[in-house]
């Protein structure tokens, strides 16, 4: 990834100190998102102190080289995740208000892609407010917590 000119600066300056001993604030997962034999391999990368997403890649086996793989998905966004749904790459962000903490988004995106030929496509994507989430019998209260009712 530090070569990966795909890689913003940024995200390739907290590869190279570790969070703590030699443990950095790297996730990787092994999936099946573009029909290729090989495993693709999703990274998500934080920040130390929050975990807050600073950067999501999907990296699949080159056809030209039998060791390399090739980025075919980037997003810097900050607090974005990718993971998988239903073999579809879905990707996070929350969302902020002006007030909100780190600790506390008001919501989220979500957006659905799918493996088109030689990228991925936008599928689907929904936002949820969390100021406006229920649970069964549950109401939201004035400041955005759900109350049982």
């Amino acid at each position: 990834m530090r070569d990966d000119p795909k890689v913003g600066a940024d995200v390739k300056k907290s590869l190279y100190k570790p969070c703590a001993a030699d443990e950095y604030a790297v996730d990787v997962t092994y999936a099946s998102l573009t029909g290729n034999e090989a495993p693709d391999v999703i990274v998500n990368v934080m920040t130390c102190a929050d975990s807050v997403g600073i950067g999501s890649y999907v990296y699949r086996r080159s056809s030209a080289a039998r060791d390399g793989y090739d980025n075919v998905y980037a997003n810097e966004q900050p607090s974005v995740h990718a993971g998988i749904s239903k073999g579809e790459l879905e990707i996070s962000t929350q969302t902020y208000a002006p007030s909100d903490k780190v600790c506390c988004p008001s919501g989220e995106n979500v957006i659905l892609y799918r493996w088109a030929k030689d990228h991925f496509a936008e599928h689907e994507q929904y936002h949820t407010d969390y100021s406006k989430t229920t649970v069964a019998g549950g109401t939201p209260d004035g400041d955005g917590a759900v109350s049982e009712g």
